[in-house]
């Protein structure tokens, strides 16, 4: 808009900015703590910034971390609601509380175990329905861990296996555990913890039952006490097996399983496609497609593990 004042014209360029679409908003809805978890941020980032979106030019996210208490999530979910997002992303755990939460904003979560079985879409191929997302699947994946881990210690007798109760997929992964141990000819110790307190009470029962080794199962909990579960396995001289990267960069001694960080980034591309004009019910859950064995040498030597060659061949890397 452009007027005359003295004789000299004058542009106004509030009205131009006026008339400029505003900025879509996501949520980005987590159920743990934001300590511990910036890489997955990131790594969301990189997916939107591939689909041509950066943060605070063209696009702006609200963040709303639950701390791990889950009691939390349906209101932090209703907050993004009525903060007219549009479009939420979600993990696992925070994924139902989204979706009861709204039937119409958007939502992609970034999920460890089957989506369908959870009730968040109707399937992988067609989702239906406002949600959809990327899974980076690591509840079957006990057998295979457990061979891996029988690699490196084939004569103990007792192997643990810690579980979240609250983990949807927690039951499959029990299973899986108890089949994979029977032809071993290991015997499978279950033992359960949601939370700090209770992981360190796990360790007590299962030192005291003998174990030799552990498999920390699936589940932001475990991801975000990985300090935690580091040092303990630690304190315990306990050869354990994790399913994913950070655990083994902590000082772990070795993870096997998807990429969650790829998964992340996958979703923050399925959020660009949303921003653009996509519907949830036209993008099928995506699969994972890279599975990491990473070995962390210095923890093997401290634990006195002898790594076959053939196993450090076989590790996508190898932390010393």
């Amino acid at each position: 808009m452009i007027t005359l004042f003295g004789g000299v014209a004058i542009a106004w360029p509030v009205v131009a900015r006026a008339q400029q679409a505003p900025m879509p908003v996501i949520g980005f809805l987590r159920s743990t703590a934001a300590d511990g978890f910036g890489h997955l941020v990131t790594s969301f980032r990189h997916g939107l910034n591939e689909a041509g979106f950066i943060e605070g030019q063209n696009v702006a996210i609200e963040y709303r971390w639950a701390d791990n208490q889950q009691d939390r999530l349906s209101e932090l979910a209703a907050d993004l609601v009525r903060r007219q997002v549009s479009v939420i992303v979600a993990n696992a755990i925070s994924a139902p509380a989204a979706k009861a939460a709204t039937p119409t904003i958007p939502i992609i979560f970034v999920a460890g175990f089957d989506p369908v079985n959870a009730g968040l879409v109707a399937s992988l191929a067609r989702p239906g329905g406002n949600v959809t997302g990327v899974v980076f699947d690591t509840i079957g994946l006990a057998a295979k861990r457990l061979g891996l881990l029988h690699e490196l210690v084939p004569k103990i007798a007792v192997v643990a296996v810690m579980l979240d109760p609250n983990l949807p997929g927690s039951g499959t992964e029990l299973r899986d555990a108890e089949d994979a141990g029977r032809t071993i000819g290991w015997q499978i110790l279950i033992v359960r913890a949601a939370d700090e307190r209770e992981i360190n009470a796990a360790f007590a029962k299962l030192v005291q039952a003998g174990a030799g080794a552990l498999l920390v199962g699936s589940g932001p909990v475990f991801l975000g006490q990985r300090q935690q579960l580091v040092a303990l396995a630690a304190r315990h001289a306990l050869p354990t097996s994790y399913v994913t990267r950070p655990y083994p960069e902590a000082g772990g001694l070795m993870s096997y399983g998807p990429s969650q960080t790829d998964a992340y980034r996958r979703a923050g591309i399925y959020v660009a496609r949303i921003l653009k004009g996509a519907k949830p019910s036209d993008l099928p859950v995506e699969l994972p497609i890279t599975f990491d064995l990473v070995i962390n040498l210095k923890t093997a030597k401290t634990l006195g593990l002898e790594i076959p060659p053939t196993f450090l061949a076989r590790a996508d890397e190898v932390i010393e």
